[in-house]
């Protein structure tokens, strides 16, 4: 073997100008971030959802309705803003005779025990009590891949049918129409849980779909 053969040493290998190195190790961190980013975003329950616009101000709900947001929590409230409100989501509870203050309870107690993300923007009670659980700029873990863009609402409902009684219909109909009003909605923007998910949710209305029409026909677009 030829004693004058070397292996190439690192030395001979082209390196980045000092004055470079730097700039590109922060590049590369930051390349890291924007995917540890993206992952996490892409981990919480809806993800980002479809492009759209909100108001240049959050209207306030009206004075019919109480406000008894939920503590900013990763379970129910994560306090991540809305991309838009391209509709609206109704569901039942799916708690036969419990109240909207009891559901409410629920909501909260998930910062606590973290069995589940779950929550709403609304829940409507069986005596037609409206309560605002998580304000209107802010997403609620209840409609899965479009948590981002619409607002949600729980209703009670007395029996396991899942009918809701004449005091919580009235007021489901009077916060529609205030959110159809505020939104600029159209009639195919107002959905049940089951025209996103495929879910029985709500379940009077999956399983009698002319009840629906009749509900939607009862707004005014």
């Amino acid at each position: 073997m030829n004693s004058t053969m070397q292996k190439p040493s690192n030395s001979t290998r082209p390196r980045l100008p000092r004055e470079l190195r730097l700039p590109a190790v922060l590049a590369a961190v930051v390349v890291i971030l924007l995917l540890v980013r993206a992952v996490l975003s892409a981990l919480a329950p809806g993800g980002p959802s479809a492009a759209g616009t909100l108001p240049d101000e959050v209207p306030d709900a009206p004075e019919w309705v109480t406000r008894e947001l939920l503590p900013i929590n990763q379970y129910s409230r994560p306090g991540k803003k809305l991309t838009a409100v391209n509709g609206v989501v109704v569901h039942y509870t799916g708690n036969p005779g419990t109240t909207a203050e009891q559901n409410r309870s629920y909501f909260a107690g998930l910062a606590e025990t973290g069995e589940t993300f779950a929550s709403s923007n609304f829940v409507v009670g069986l005596d037609g009590e409206i309560l605002e659980c998580v304000p209107l700029d802010e997403v609620a873990y209840a409609s899965s891949q479009r948590n981002y863009d619409t607002l949600s609402i729980e209703v009670c409902h007395p029996d396991d049918t899942g009918a809701f009684n004449q005091a919580s219909y009235d007021a489901l109909v009077k916060l529609v129409q205030w959110l159809i009003d505020t939104y600029h909605l159209d009639r195919d923007q107002i959905l049940r849980h089951y025209d996103v998910t495929g879910k029985e949710c709500p379940r009077y209305y999956v399983q009698h779909p002319e009840a629906w029409e009749a509900f939607l026909d009862d707004l005014t677009f």
